[in-house]
């Protein structure tokens, strides 16, 4: 199917940077909040689908064909992300989104079809652009057998100055789903995860994933930019390990399976 046509089809949303959904993103990771403005990643859980839940497709997707082309593809992965943060989200800011399509792609792969799409977005706080992002949404052909569990036998990371442990339970993935409205099941309902999408357990989100590295980096410096892609899915209910080479220009930060399967891969530039 040709999507030229899409390209360059926009939207426009709007959105408020509330203390009580900032409260509620600190509290689903665990962090403090700053004083008056987000901590970043912040941005994920502003201007969100609205579709009525009637409206949802069975994998729990808002239909395509309006904004989004009418790939007919029917699983769907946040691939990839370049973002810039040029000025802070303050508490009780009006926020403005412009997003863009800017590139529809289909290839084909080792698992099949593939089709990727390029969101450009523009958000800005008070009439200020704060934040410049380009979103890589990849779709997929339906899973032609079960992925196994990854098996839980690496021994803890090497050859990095940080290695943290994390615990993706389904209390964090439901809760982190929750503050950026996202219904896709395979975060949420196992039995469907198992069943329809063929995964082993409940996919840890991408942009969960991204923002637990977006928390330790912004530890060690103030962050200018921010990219990341998605290697292979983190699973719940297994260590996952958030490891980092930070210096005071950057550096890298991966999240890595309890296997050695890196899940994601980050790089980070501050401002010096």
């Amino acid at each position: 199917m040709n999507y030229s046509e899409w390209i360059g089809k926009t939207q426009q949303q709007e959105d408020t940077v509330s203390l009580v959904s900032v409260d509620r993103f600190c509290a689903t990771l665990n962090i403090l909040p700053k004083q008056s403005t987000t901590l970043a990643g912040y941005h994920w859980c502003l201007c969100l689908p609205d579709t009525d839940t009637s409206k949802l497709g069975s994998d729990g997707h808002p239909p395509k064909g309006r904004f989004i082309p009418p790939i007919e593809l029917p699983r769907r992965m946040w691939a990839a992300t370049e973002v810039e943060f040029l000025a802070p989200l303050s508490v009780g800011a009006n926020i403005v989104r412009h997003s863009r399509i800017t590139a529809v792609n289909q290839k084909t792969g080792k698992t099949g079809e593939l089709v990727f799409l390029e969101i450009d977005h523009e958000t800005f706080a008070d009439e200020v652009l704060s934040i410049k992002e380009r979103q890589t949404i990849v779709y997929r052909d339906a899973a032609a057998e079960a992925m196994p569990l990854p098996k839980v036998d690496a021994a803890v990371p090497q050859g990095w100055d940080i290695v943290e442990e994390l615990n993706p339970t389904p209390s964090l993935l439901f809760r982190y789903s929750s503050l950026t409205f996202n219904s896709h099941r395979i975060h949420y309902d196992l039995s469907y995860t198992k069943e329809q999408e063929l995964y082993p357990e409940l996919v840890v989100q991408a942009p969960l994933m991204a923002t637990l590295a977006l928390q330790l980096a912004e530890k060690h410096g103030q962050i200018a930019s921010f990219s990341f892609k998605g290697l292979s899915p983190a699973f719940c209910n297994q260590p996952l390990y958030l490891v980092a080479n930070l210096n005071v220009l950057g550096g890298e930060i991966c999240t890595l399976g309890a296997d050695g399967r890196t899940c994601l891969r980050a790089e980070v530039k501050f401002l010096c």
